[in-house]
């Protein structure tokens, strides 16, 4: 359900609520500002750009979206990837790609492949964030220490020339970077500004600070960008061709994964805090929208941003009507005060995103994962987080969950049991069920787990080598979950087997979806009237065999 008719429904658009959700509004629009230009300009891009993106997708997501307090706009995520297109592609090439998630989005929503995202592995998220997190960090220390431009096409290049390049800091940037970052990190804790965001308090006071100084050799958006527009940007289309969608298509989809996986989980931490439960289909398909509109009017690709939506909730938010109020505040913003921009050093917001990147890295949870997280989940984690540093970030998430997939599937396939039942559990089964004891003759086995193409072999390998050729296998399948078509295949094999070599096969106690698949599967037909609902029908069966054999 669209979450702005869902509120509506529960009232939240009454007089009582305007108050909170106009005053968190305001504030999530002031604190977005920073952000939303120091993301544009780490993306490649202009800082009105990113502006741009948080007015339409912010405003977009909120009517759209399937989450009530998601805020929306450019993230820390994007980042490297948008970089990287922006790098190879050009500006009109973003736009285009972003266009195509946006397409791609919507397709996952109406589909209703909105639940899938969940299902990747904790240590792949932790592993590319924290990765992200550290491309982040290193790539703003030219800003932040007013380094000259560097060179290199890889990671450790790109690390190793600004290594070398540390010794040529601007002493002035640097110091203005430094108070930046102590601002942000300290405003919070000093308990008259705690409601004034930290990133605002470090933008105002640097730029004040550069404006009455005027510090040679500090790099302002004035100076490297000409300033920011006032007013609201015009629509425009971008040439869309074939060859371009073509060649476009990979970074597209890795903008439209990554933006699904960062709004539904943004979504979800909105749900823990807020007490509510989003349309993760709904969701992306508002997310898809607001890719499909916001480049057409000059911003870049967005999701759900999460310290923004926590920001939101923690002032009150609860509806669709805050996220329209951050807009809103970004426009007036935009229009009253794009002037002032000017003068804001880029080391100023390199310094809010040194904090970001701090964030994003999730450094105490990576930790932890690293100190108590099994082996495998940790050899999971250094990986995707390797290749996302010294790779690229779709390889990193490819390949984590496909480590990740191979290793469930592994313990899925251990986890198969096929054992005989000959003990005293089945001496108390029997005489709890008011049956005699075990005939002569007569073979018990038990299947327990999924029976799927990881566990075949060890099915087939443990009935088709028992000990000794009874006259009748009885196999249970109570505790089969599922079977897949190479465990149906498999099934029917050693069925096939033990007939060859003499011996009666008889199933019983399937739940009603093995049974459908032993039925379409032709295994039922295989074994004729050899299949029993319970088990006191498949030991009575197999005892008047037993019995009809020795008598002959």
């Amino acid at each position: 359900m669209i979450a702005l008719r869902e509120a509506w429904k529960a009232g939240l658009f009454g007089r009582e609520h305007w108050t909170r959700n106009l005053v968190a509004g305001v504030i999530v629009g002031v604190v977005a500002l920073p952000l939303a230009m120091a993301f544009a300009i780490a993306s490649g891009v202009k800082p009105e750009q990113g502006i741009y993106t948080a007015i339409f997708a912010g405003a977009l997501v909120s009517l759209l979206g399937g989450s009530r307090v998601q805020i929306a706009g450019p993230t820390g995520a994007f980042i490297v990837i948008l970089a990287g297109v922006t790098a190879k592609y050009g500006v009109d090439g973003l736009q285009i790609a972003t266009l195509m998630a946006g397409a791609i989005l919507v397709l996952l929503g109406v589909s209703r492949l909105g639940s899938i995202i969940r299902f990747i592995p904790a240590p792949v998220i932790v592993g590319f964030t924290a990765g992200i997190g550290v491309i982040i960090w290193v790539g703003q220390w030219k800003d932040f220490f007013g380094l000259p431009a560097v060179t290199g096409e890889h990671f450790h290049q790109k690390l190793w020339h600004l290594i070398q390049a540390l010794p040529q800091l601007h002493l002035a940037t640097t110091l203005l970077a430094l108070l930046s970052l102590a601002l942000v990190l300290f405003t919070p804790r000093i308990a008259a500004l705690r409601r004034v965001p930290g990133p605002l308090v470090a933008m105002v006071v640097v730029t004040a600070i550069q404006s009455l100084f005027h510090f040679d050799g500090v790099a302002t958006i004035g100076s490297a960008f000409g300033g920011i527009p006032q007013g609201l940007p015009s629509f425009s289309l971008p040439e869309v061709t074939l060859p371009r969608v073509l060649e476009l298509i990979g970074p597209a989809f890795a903008i439209a994964m990554l933006g699904a996986i960062e709004s539904l989980l943004s979504a979800v931490v909105a749900d823990g805090m807020a007490g509510t439960r989003h349309d993760s289909n709904q969701e992306l398909i508002g997310q898809g929208i607001a890719n499909l509109v916001t480049p057409l009017f000059g911003g870049i690709a967005a999701t759900g941003a999460i310290a923004r939506t926590a920001t939101n909730i923690r002032n009150g938010g609860n509806s669709p009507l805050a996220g329209i109020t951050h807009a809103a505040t970004l426009v007036l913003i935009l229009l009253f005060l794009a002037p002032l921009a000017s003068n804001i050093p880029l080391c100023a917001l390199a310094a809010i995103l040194f904090v970001v990147a701090w964030n994003m890295s999730e450094a105490r949870h990576f930790l932890f994962m690293l100190k108590r997280a099994p082996r495998a989940d940790v050899a999971i984690l250094l990986v995707t987080f390797l290749l996302t540093v010294f790779s690229d970030l779709v390889i990193a998430v490819n390949i984590g969950v496909i480590l990740a997939m191979l290793h469930f599937l592994r313990r899925m396939a251990s986890s198969v049991e096929v054992h005989a039942d000959d003990g005293p559990e089945l001496d108390v089964e029997l005489r709890g069920r008011g049956l005699g004891d075990l005939p002569p003759g007569v073979l018990v086995y038990s299947i327990e787990g999924p029976l799927f193409f990881g566990a075949a072999e060890t099915f087939e390998r443990a009935l088709a080598k028992t000990h000794t050729d009874p006259k009748v296998l009885i196999i249970r399948l109570r505790h089969v979950p599922f079977m897949d078509i190479t465990g149906l295949q498999t099934l029917q094999e050693v069925i096939e087997q033990l007939q060859r070599r003499g011996i009666e096969v008889r199933l019983c106690e399937a739940n009603a979806r093995v049974l459908g698949k032993l039925r379409k599967a032709g295994v039922l037909e295989e074994i004729g009237a050899g299949y029993h609902p319970d088990f006191p029908a498949a030991l009575s069966a197999a005892s008047s065999e037993v019995a009809g054999e020795t008598r002959t």
